[in-house]
């Protein structure tokens, strides 16, 4: 079977880009090509091409990471195209995407600031993680003092970080004459675009004042909120694709049928019409926002940790588990739903039903380990703000200080079968060294201020978390969420 490329694509019996390829011209260059964004955004930009809309804003992806090399020499080998199943419970569907036309290799600084300079660049988008916008957790913002930023800001002209890259496309696209870009992030970070903002902006103040001012009285940064659950590709998806599809396609994405985009409609260099593509656009995106990370991003850490400590490899069989289901709804109706404000529209326990329906889609074969992934940079994000939340309002934190004790117990790195926990944050060794002094003093979890901030100290916090940690460790997992559930 003839590997996916231009030349095969008149053989594939699956969907293909209806659009010439060759007369697309570039609109957008994106940082961080991974299976989220080609399954969200670029499958948006594939929609409206396939309508015969925004054939100039297709995408030039731009790598940062050395790990950004491999997908960039593996998509370049098929034309930057991709197939994209998506997966519901009854059914799998796929298509080749072809929005993306050029991949800047990381490391290539000069084009990549070249490529930003140009006028035709009207969107610089970013799916970096959460953990990619070098905030502090004690402060909730921007941290200039990290050895990244200030390696930039002693070589602006040679950047190594994304913020970097944008101040210096910015700068040249000043310095010529040309109106500046929009920056869009895609993150799920509260406030992204502010996020983001202010990484932009504190990046360039290190080396040039006057270009921050710029760059924060001209540059937008709309807010977006974007979903949908994508696990990452192995050789199961690769054969599938083959087996399933006839496609010989080394980098597939598999995605659920769900998608979602709310995005603040900020854009002054002009957009593609994403609104025909099925994006909604709001003045404000904030109650989808906070939905979105305290329901679902919340909701998929109850579901991790229990169900890592108890050794389920997939998210559906964490959600046929009767146990873990129960600890997930009963946290979410209790502590989590009511943390978050009204949406328009929106009933937010059908929200919640929805995200358990999808979260047990046995087709997506979403891992447990994925949810545990990165956990120093998601809880202060997804988990502690709800804490602080209940807390400033004199509301129990029960539940949500047993999720913590289950991530703690978690980071010791060993399930309650006694299996090894592979490495699974960027922070494990300080993590299973907190974990580990935790057994016999529970504050030296707590007392994390880059994750937990003055929350931590809180007694309300603090004593079920006490509690509950001891039982994991005296009881397990299973006992332990028999005893919360029983109330």
């Amino acid at each position: 079977m003839d590997r996916l490329s231009n030349q095969t694509l008149d053989r594939i019996a699956q969907p293909v880009p209806g659009y010439d390829r060759h007369g697309l011209r570039a609109g957008i260059v994106h940082f961080g090509v991974g299976n989220f964004f080609r399954a969200h955004q670029a499958a948006y930009l594939d929609r409206l091409m396939n309508m015969g809309l925004a054939d100039d804003f297709a995408i030039i992806g731009a790598g940062v990471m050395s790990g950004d090399a491999r997908m960039r020499e593996t998509l370049a080998a098929q034309d930057y195209l991709y197939t994209l199943v998506e997966q519901s419970a009854e059914s799998s569907d796929a298509r080749v995407l072809g929005p993306i036309v050029d991949y800047i290799a990381p490391g290539d600084h000069l084009r990549i600031i070249a490529t930003l300079a140009d006028p035709a660049i009207r969107i610089v988008a970013l799916t970096i993680t959460e953990g990619g916008y070098f905030i502090d957790a004690a402060t909730g913002h921007f941290d200039p003092t990290h050895p990244a930023i200030a390696a930039d800001a002693q070589n602006p002209a040679v950047p190594q970080t994304v913020f970097g890259l944008i101040v210096a496309g910015l700068a040249a696209r000043r310095a010529a004459g040309h109106a500046p870009f929009t920056v869009m992030c895609c993150d799920n970070i509260p406030h992204n675009g502010n996020v983001t903002r202010e990484a932009v902006v504190g990046t360039a103040r290190l080396s040039n004042p006057g270009l921050a001012d710029w760059i924060a009285a001209h540059v937008a940064f709309p807010n977006a909120m974007v979903d949908r659950i994508t696990p990452a590709t192995s050789d199961r998806e690769r054969q599938m694709v083959r087996e399933d599809f006839g496609i010989n396609d080394e980098a597939p994405v598999f995605c659920e049928d769900f998608i979602q985009w709310v995005l603040e409609d900020n854009f002054p260099a002009g957009r593609p019409p994403l609104e025909r593509a099925g994006v909604e656009f709001v003045e404000d995106v904030t109650p989808w926002e906070l939905m979105k990370i305290r329901i679902l991003n919340g909701g998929h850490a109850v579901i991790a940790y229990p169900a890592g400590l108890l050794d389920i490899h997939f998210v559906h069989e964490a959600m046929q588990d009767a146990q873990v289901r129960a600890f997930l709804e009963k946290i979410e109706a209790d502590e989590i739903i009511p943390a978050v404000p009204p949406v328009p529209g929106t009933d937010l326990h059908a929200y919640f039903a929805k995200v358990a329906e999808r979260c047990a889609n046995p087709k997506i074969g979403d891992t447990v380990r994925r949810l545990c992934l990165d956990g120093s940079n998601r809880q202060p994000k997804f988990i502690v703000p709800t804490i602080a939340h209940r807390l400033e309002r004199g509301l129990s934190v029960e539940g949500l200080a047993l999720e913590s004790a289950l991530w703690c117990r978690y980071c010791e790195g060993h399930s309650d079968s006694g299996t090894v926990i592979a490495p699974n944050d960027p922070n494990w060794d300080l993590l299973t060294g907190r974990a580990q002094a935790a057994k016999t003093d529970p504050s030296a979890w707590l007392g994390m201020a880059e994750i937990y901030g003055a929350t931590g100290t809180d007694p309300r916090l603090a004593q079920p978390f006490a509690r509950w940690l001891a039982m994991l460790w005296d009881k397990g997992t299973r006992a332990t969420l028999d005893a919360y559930l029983k109330g």
